[in-house]
């Protein structure tokens, strides 16, 4: 048995690539050969076989960059540079809001708010109501960036920036906002641990002896 040096094999894989995502049509196949000196003709040759791949975007990526890049064509400068903001918290969440004057859209986080929401009704509600009680449902867009805490807060944040971004629209709109209670800050947070308990209240099983 003939012997290949550890370079010559080293050398010719360092040239190889690989990708982990693979379209099956358009995989390529690459072959050669390493020679072998001093060898019998009916000795076989090591053949090495590699695959070349082209990178396929998924359709979701690509419809995030699509609603990025229009995101970007309607608020030039960013969120902080519009006019119509207004910023919204509770619990662990944050949401800035921007307000334009469209059809009726809502994009959270560069996606649509049906699907950052998961389609849950209670939370795409929560969302709508400063706009149904002044009757702008379908009078502006909406655009939210929000982190922080889960979705239910996250919705419930969305609904105060958006009743606060209405107030820079028009003084008027406070009365209607205020009477349905869409200017208060919902100020209730969990409650911290204690030492010695298992929660904030729970404690464990008493035992006389």
């Amino acid at each position: 048995m003939a012997s290949i040096s550890l370079s010559s094999l080293s050398s010719s894989f360092s040239s190889l690539s690989f990708s982990s995502q693979v379209s099956p049509k358009s995989q390529k196949s690459l072959s050669f050969s390493l020679p072998t000196k001093g060898i019998n003709s009916k000795t076989p040759s090591l053949t090495i076989v590699a695959t070349s791949a082209t990178v396929i975007e998924s359709p979701l990526e690509s419809e995030t960059l699509s609603i990025e890049k229009y995101v970007k064509s309607r608020l030039p400068g960013g969120f902080a540079a519009q006019n119509i903001i207004g910023t919204g918290r509770r619990k662990c969440a944050i949401a800035r809001v921007v307000l334009q004057e469209g059809t009726g859209k809502f994009i959270i986080n560069y996606r649509d708010a049906k699907e950052y929401l998961q389609g849950n009704p209670l939370w795409l509600e929560y969302i709508k109501v400063p706009l149904v009680t002044l009757g702008y449902e379908t009078s502006y867009d909406v655009f939210v960036k929000a982190h922080g805490g889960g979705l239910s807060g996250q919705a419930q944040a969305i609904s105060l920036g958006i009743a606060r971004a209405l107030l820079k629209v028009s003084e008027n709109h406070r009365i209607p906002l205020r009477k349905e209670g869409l200017l208060t800050r919902d100020s209730r947070i969990v409650e911290r641990k204690k030492v010695g308990l298992k929660k904030a209240r729970k404690a464990p099983q008493f035992s006389k002896r």
